[in-house]
């Protein structure tokens, strides 16, 4: 029961800090261009009582939590914080901005998932005397970023590959994405659910465990 409730509080902070930094990430690199909403808003910050989404930091990862203690199965936790408000009425250049505005969060997870795996790799060398709970923490902490990054990578609006795909389409296309944005967290869930159907989530997430040694 002990390892269970360790393992959980690693996973909520690792998740916690990996969502908080990504979202911090777009404010900042939006307020370097210009724009000062999230800067107003109070979200550069590392409070996460900032950050938190009523249904997707509470409500969803409780209801997953609950399911998965009474069915007995894997606990599987997604959830997302609140959005950062952007204006891009205050960029320069609205599209190109809001790409890199976009590519800054998963940016930011890839380069805390360098981090934690440079950690891992110095750790490794350390031998038996690495503290068993930080090595836990470490190999999720590198998998929630890497997953996260990746998963906010599919061009489905609100997910930031969209940002990067709008910069490229021609007006029509932009159209077209903010007509399924209202649906698209919906079709990005399918996408995932149609990986993990093909099993190509589990292949690509058992090769990063290999990688790690778990």
């Amino acid at each position: 029961m002990f390892e269970l409730i360790l393992e959980l509080a690693l996973l909520l902070l690792a998740a916690a800090t990996a969502i908080i930094l990504h979202e911090v990430a777009h404010g900042w690199v939006a307020y370097h261009l210009g724009d000062p909403t999230a800067k107003l808003a109070g979200r550069l910050t590392l409070n996460p009582l900032a950050h938190i989404d009523p249904v997707g930091t509470v409500l969803v990862p409780v209801i997953l939590l609950l399911f998965a203690y009474l069915a007995g199965g894997p606990i599987i936790l997604f959830g997302w914080a609140k959005p950062v408000p952007i204006n891009p009425l205050h960029f320069r250049r609205p599209y190109r901005d809001m790409m890199l505005v976009g590519l800054a969060g998963p940016g930011m997870n890839l380069s805390l998932a360098g981090v934690g795996a440079a950690f891992w790799y110095l750790l490794g060398n350390a031998g038996e005397g690495a503290p068993e709970a930080l090595t836990l923490f470490l190999a999720i902490f590198i998998l929630i970023n890497i997953v996260l990054a990746f998963y906010n990578l599919i061009p489905i609006p609100p997910l930031d590959g969209s940002r990067v795909l709008a910069y490229f389409l021609p007006p029509g296309g932009r159209l077209l994405l903010r007509r399924i944005e209202p649906f698209g967290l919906f079709l990005a869930l399918g996408v995932i659910f149609l990986l993990w159907q093909a099993d190509l989530l589990e292949r690509l997430l058992g090769a990063l465990f290999r990688w790690l040694g778990l």
